[in-house]
């Protein structure tokens, strides 16, 4: 593959030590990678940031990357060049991924072919950048681990962010009564517009007996957790005979009593997207790439950073009170 028309050096975002937002270092003289064999370049218009990314650069979290690295997962962009054996795309096609080999905090990100999808016209690259981590997680969270099934009740807890609104459009989709949680009255409005039924403020101190009131007695199915740490001992409480909270984010410990889980026999179950088999993986890119061509998947984009105010960006995602969509960099 004839790569003389790239650029040879890129600006790119790299860790050197683990730490705070600080060690996020915006360089410009990174060198282009060249795609191996069954590996796409593509040339990043914008990139998707995970509160994942921010755990990971931290160092605190299971995944430690060699350093130095550079973060980011979900790019949406075009390719640029193609290695050997891919015949899936070619240059100038439009594509979204979900992981990506070399960084996608860059102007240039490097993935496995079976990691890269096509992007349709109908959806812009911010968009596109806001689909990979949180729809799959959403999709695994609700149906892989979650075991959701049409008629079921599900609350989304924290559903005005990436993998919330993304829950409550693939669940709406598929035949659940969803009710949702968010911290302000414009997150409420924004999960509404997006699948929930029912929108309750997790600020407001009584809103757990108010999503009670709205349950009744049998309580909710599924609870899809954001903030375990937070939210897990009053989660169990909200639970149906059987019901399932499902943990897809945590930020510290929590203590809860056992029993809650005995009297109704639940179940909590962690998510990590990591974890994922090929098989799994597929069937999930297969749902979100049904939920795109059939117009329920519609990414909602929050705030949007340039790449040089990435420290400010993973501050943000932690720091900010009440989400409104995904965040992404654009470059």
């Amino acid at each position: 593959v004839a790569m003389a028309a790239t650029r040879s050096v890129m600006r790119a975002v790299r860790v050197f030590e683990f730490g705070g937002p600080e060690v996020l270092k915006l360089q410009s003289d990174v060198l282009v990678p060249v795609p191996k064999e069954n590996q796409v370049l593509i040339k990043v218009h914008a990139c998707g940031v995970n509160p994942v990314e921010t755990y990971i650069r931290s160092g605190t979290y299971a995944r430690k990357p060699a350093l130095p690295y550079t973060p980011g997962s979900d790019v949406a962009g075009v390719i640029e060049a193609v290695g050997e054996h891919v015949t899936a795309f070619k240059k100038g096609d439009r594509v979204f991924s979900l992981e990506t080999v070399s960084g996608g905090y860059a102007e240039y990100a490097v993935a496995a072919v079976n990691r890269v999808f096509p992007l349709p016209d109908k959806l812009d690259f911010r968009q596109g950048a806001a689909i990979g981590v949180p729809y799959f997680t959403a999709y695994r969270a609700l149906f892989q681990k979650g075991y959701a099934k049409a008629g079921e009740s599900v609350l989304v807890h924290g559903a005005s962010g990436g993998v919330g609104l993304a829950a409550c459009q693939i669940a709406r989709a598929c035949g659940l009564k969803v009710l949702g949680t968010a911290g302000t009255e414009k997150g409420m409005n924004v999960i509404l517009r997006n699948g929930a039924h029912q929108a309750f403020n997790h600020r407001d101190p009584n809103y757990t007996e108010r999503i009670k009131e709205h349950t009744g007695p049998e309580g909710v199915n599924i609870i899809i957790e954001m903030l375990s740490n937070v939210n897990l001992d009053a989660d169990l409480q909200l639970l149906s005979y059987a019901g399932r909270v499902v943990v897809v984010g945590c930020r510290g410990r929590i203590e809860i009593n056992p029993r809650d889980a005995m009297s109704k026999e639940s179940s909590i179950i962690g998510v990590s997207l990591f974890l994922a088999t090929e098989e799994e993986r597929r069937e999930c890119a297969t749902a979100v790439l049904d939920g795109i061509e059939a117009g329920w998947l519609k990414p909602i984009v929050g705030l949007e950073y340039p790449l040089e105010k990435v420290a400010k960006a993973h501050e943000d995602i932690i720091c900010s009170s009440g989400a409104r969509g995904k965040m992404v960099l654009l470059l």
